[in-house]
């Protein structure tokens, strides 16, 4: 068993803690740091006895997602207040809306950058008030910045000056150069309001974003964590109108195979139908579980076609061609002045 696997089995079954010896123990938690899963394993072998350079790291790791989640939680509050004036909740994504939501899947989640979703027609009011809040642009390029409002599902990213936290300000939750297209007024209907001026998405929209951030929109760098995000919130309330919205949303494909590959792995129970690994799920799986005992990826012929294919699902081939050989031509360009 390898390292990930053996990191997999632990969050599935804590109780399998006794059976790790030392080395087995080093390689489980620098994967679980390099799957930004160590705050959720901590969570789960809370209790559990433990070698205590184990204890210790955990211990660690506890405190790194209390803060995190205490800066999420705050950052969340300054992105509410400054967009008030919009008179429009602001809807929280991925790991800020777990916790804000006291959800499980926040649990000792680590959580990056502060993802919000607001309706299309209120993105240059959002944008000239965080401007005029303190965030300022990453990305200062021409090009990108036409790229991401053209043809992205979300402003260009934008960071405080001060506290170096970044935010995505999103008007859907896939790119509009990619196949699936969901449904954006239905998910920004039917969230779910919180106290502050915020708000999440409703349940089975938490899964069919988790399932599209997953598989229809990347190349499944850090997809343990993204899956068990999946699992928690399946877990914890069922899923309850999933297949309906799932349709609804276009991502039918998508939240099937995080449901088998969530079963796979983590034993989360869903209908028996969505328990048979196909043949496709079986590359989605060795390349979830790409680490080695040191927490580096491995796999590189399989990283690298889940790469190119993170672009292909991303846009049509003349237009990926386009923005390839723009980026390339730049890049040697920048290269030739230094």
């Amino acid at each position: 068993m390898t390292a990930a696997e053996t990191l997999v089995a632990l969050l599935r079954d804590p109780a399998q803690a006794n059976t790790i010896d030392p080395p087995g123990w080093t390689a489980v938690l620098a994967v679980a740091r390099a799957e930004t899963l160590a705050g959720t394993l901590a969570h789960r072998l809370e209790g559990f006895p433990l070698p205590d350079v184990v204890t210790k790291a955990l211990a660690e790791a506890r405190i790194d997602a209390e803060e995190a989640r205490r800066t999420a939680l705050w950052e969340a509050n300054r992105v509410a207040l400054a967009l008030r004036p919009l008179e429009h909740p602001v809807i929280l994504l991925k790991g800020t809306a777990f916790v804000a939501a006291g959800l499980a899947a926040g649990q000792g989640r680590g959580i990056g950058d502060c993802d919000i979703l607001l309706p299309k027609r209120l993105l240059d009011h959002a944008e000239k008030r965080l401007l005029d809040a303190g965030w300022e642009w990453i990305k200062s390029d021409p090009y990108d910045d036409l790229y991401y409002r053209c043809w992205m599902h979300e402003l260009p990213p934008l960071v405080h000056g001060e506290r170096g936290r970044m935010v995505d300000v999103h008007h859907t939750i896939l790119p509009l150069t990619a196949g699936p297209k969901p449904d954006a007024q239905a998910l920004i209907a039917d969230a779910q309001p919180l106290h502050g001026n915020l708000a999440v998405l409703c349940h089975a929209d938490m899964l069919v974003h988790a399932a599209a951030h997953l598989f229809a929109d990347g190349e499944l760098a850090g997809g343990l964590r993204n899956l068990w995000d999946i699992h928690a919130l399946i877990e914890e309330r069922g899923m309850a109108g999933l297949e309906a919205r799932a349709a609804l949303h276009g991502l039918s494909a998508a939240v099937g195979r995080a449901l088998r590959l969530c079963h796979a792995l983590y034993g989360t129970r869903v209908p028996e139908p969505c328990q048979r690994l196909n043949v496709f799920d079986h590359l989605y799986r060795r390349r979830m579980l790409a680490r080695d005992g040191w927490g580096r990826e491995r796999h590189r012929m399989l990283r690298k076609a889940f790469y190119i294919r993170s672009h292909l699902i991303r846009m049509p081939l003349p237009m990926l061609a386009r923005h390839l050989w723009i980026k390339w031509r730049k890049g040697k360009a920048a290269s030739g002045s230094g």
